[in-house]
């Protein structure tokens, strides 16, 4: 999961072009809630076997935040990777950090990811963790079926649907088709109080500062532009029965029609 920049607060880039995720509001990416619905939903299929939800993310002290969300939702502990040395990290080193953090967890069954970060929004990074886990890959699931350790996932495209099938360990990524995240229960708000969350370091993980961060990223902002502020729309009268022509005039002025 990732905590992210909350769309509808004051974003802002640091001096060195990467996102500011300390000095904003942040709230768990929207399109993660989906992938945690779907791992919970599949815990309840399977009542009476043993099976547990961990949340995972990486980030500042705030990204904690976004795991306990999860926590709340149902999900059974949590993991956090807090280490500055990540700050700047691109798509390979993320995935670099979470695999190593999924195999210390112990390499689940199922490794669920959202579709896409809602604020970089590149959908590479369930690929890369299922190349670096050695794992099958199911992503873009809009409907996601299990059967012991069978998976079964439908994928909408824009010429047709694939029905898709996998036997786990698997790594699989969700749309926000899937159906709506449930909301946190006042119950499962106090539970999520008493759920174990753990802090890991890169050193807890075995990998050296050097391999991830802005230094070492293969893409990278160069610059930003801020929006200009909003101006005064222009109003089209119609005051003799000409609106119609000056709208239409209007709309080919500026290659809208």
């Amino acid at each position: 999961m990732k905590h992210v920049p909350d769309a509808t607060a004051d974003r802002r880039f640091e001096s060195d072009n990467t996102v500011d995720r300390v000095g904003v509001d942040g709230l768990l990416s929207e399109l993660d809630e989906y992938a945690v619905e779907q791992a919970l939903q599949v815990k309840e299929k399977r009542e009476g076997e043993e099976v547990e939800v961990t949340a995972l993310t990486i980030g500042p002290e705030q990204a904690a935040d976004a795991v306990r969300k999860a926590l709340q939702m149902g999900a059974d502990k949590g993991v956090h990777v807090l280490d500055d040395a990540i700050a700047g990290s691109d798509a390979v080193a993320t995935s670099l950090v979470l695999a190593e953090a999924l195999k210390k967890i112990g390499t689940p069954d199922l490794i669920v990811c959202g579709m896409a970060s809602t604020d970089g929004g590149m959908s590479v990074v369930p690929a890369m963790l299922a190349e670096r886990l050695g794992l099958p890959q199911v992503t873009l699931a809009s409907v996601v079926e299990t059967q012991g350790d069978q998976i079964r996932v439908k994928r909408d495209g824009d010429t047709a649907t694939e029905v898709i099938g996998a036997t786990m360990p698997v790594v699989l990524s969700v749309t926000d088709q899937t159906g709506e995240a449930r909301y946190p229960s006042f119950k499962g708000i106090m539970a999520a109080k008493k759920k174990p969350l753990e802090t890991w370091s890169l050193a807890d993980l075995g990998v050296e500062a050097e391999k991830v961060g802005l230094s070492v990223a293969w893409t990278q902002v160069e610059e930003t532009t801020a929006r200009p502020p909003r101006t005064a729309g222009e109003v089209v009268t119609d005051e003799d029965g000409s609106g119609a022509a000056a709208l239409a005039e209007f709309l080919a002025a500026k290659k809208f029609i």
